[in-house]
């Protein structure tokens, strides 16, 4: 599975995927996130356009996709998305090891997150991934109003947390 930049052509595959995999979703009691829209192709491409939406391919058609921006000294993960065809195959560990390798390089000190709490594929399998719940007192002031958008979004009504995954202090000779 190679992973490249995200291009123009791209973003409508991407919403597909988004709603493809908010379709597990259902079947754990969560209607409301199997309904809710992905990003729209005009907030899709704003990412593709920072440098921050990369896309894992399969020849050259999207199957997953991740979008970041930088928060407080940090990549911040906006939404990783695997199509369920595609899945547990480590595809989204890739995009998030590249994630991590782009944020290192460019001197941030983590990769963060929010994610669902108990759902299986959301904090266990990021915590798999290397990533830490980051208790209350250590959300920097964006990532705090992150978490004040998913409140005011209603997301809260399922348990959420903010994670973390620190990255390598960068080598100075």
């Amino acid at each position: 599975m190679r992973i490249r930049a995200v291009a123009a052509a791209d973003l409508p595959l991407l919403q597909d995927i988004e709603r493809a995999a908010g379709e597990c979703f259902r079947d754990i009691g969560m209607p409301e996130i199997a309904e809710d829209e992905p990003l729209s192709v005009e907030v899709l491409d704003g990412y593709r356009r920072s440098g921050l939406a990369w896309a894992a391919v399969d020849g050259d058609r999207p199957v997953a996709y991740l979008i970041a921006e930088p928060v407080d000294r940090a990549l911040h993960v906006e939404q990783v998305s695997v199509h369920p065809d595609r899945a547990r195959r480590r595809i989204g560990r890739s995009l998030l090891d590249h994630a991590a390798s782009r944020a290192a390089a460019d001197g941030l000190r983590s990769l963060t997150l929010t994610t669902f709490a108990e759902v299986p594929w959301n904090a266990p399998y990021y915590e798999r991934c290397g990533f830490e719940p980051l208790p209350d007192h250590e959300l920097t002031p964006g990532l705090r109003a992150i978490r004040d958008h998913e409140r005011a979004s209603g997301l809260d009504r399922w348990p959420r947390v903010c994670m973390a995954r620190r990255l390598p202090e960068p080598h100075r000779d």
